[in-house]
């Protein structure tokens, strides 16, 4: 029994990475609501999940908390100027999916190519802040290591950038995941990013950027 009412051990271990499961994914998507916090919202979120629900550390909320803080002048501005790229990109592709499907030909060799091209800017967009939650970085330092990274490690980009549009498509179409699949998929990602977070931390850029333990 007394194993049983250690909080260290068994089913409270389960019951405290639900929680905290539950709770990061709420905060995030509070704090996401006025759409220009996404940035260090996501960072944030990233960080807590590789500190706290992959490193077994306590206090993820504030844990949570601090880094949204840490990286909210970062984050906010890379977010004003990712967010309107990643509506005109997506707007393009609905376009070009409509003419595709509609007009056929090469209008649908043309849609095919531009979802192929978004793999790119897509792919920079999933790095961004995940390196901001890890690393400190200024604002161009970071849209750089971002496409390098892209570009360097394209098959694990192209997994996380379907990841990302599955987890948002499903979040959209029922509003109940969005209480789990923010910190889900943020720990699926970093199966990814922190393997090679861990090979070779990005340079040093003449802005700055520094390791964060997790």
């Amino acid at each position: 029994m007394g194993e049983f009412f250690n909080p260290e051990k068994g089913i409270w271990v389960w019951l405290s990475t639900l929680v905290d499961i539950v709770g990061l994914s709420i905060f995030w998507a509070v704090l996401c609501l006025p759409a220009v916090t996404i940035g260090p919202a996501t960072a944030a979120l990233y960080y807590t999940v590789v500190k706290c629900v992959r490193g077994r550390e306590s206090g993820a909320f504030g844990y949570f908390f601090r880094s949204f803080l840490q990286n909210f002048k970062v984050g906010l501005l890379a977010g004003l100027i990712a967010i309107p790229l990643a509506l005109l990109l997506f707007g393009g592709h609905f376009i070009v999916r409509w003419y595709g499907t509609h007009w056929g030909g090469w209008a649908y060799v043309l849609y095919v190519a531009y979802y192929f091209a978004l793999t790119l800017p897509a792919g920079v967009l999933c790095w961004l802040f995940p390196l901001l939650g890890r690393f400190d970085y200024g604002v161009g330092g970071l849209f750089r290591t971002a496409l390098q990274l892209t570009i360097a490690h394209l098959p694990s980009t192209v997994v996380v950038v379907l990841l990302t549009v599955q987890t948002a498509a499903f979040c959209i179409e029922e509003w109940w995941p969005v209480v789990f699949m923010p910190v889900i998929a943020a720990l699926l990602a970093s199966l990814f990013f922190e393997k090679i977070f861990q090979r070779h931390s990005p340079e040093p850029d003449p802005e700055g950027s520094e390791h964060r333990e997790g």
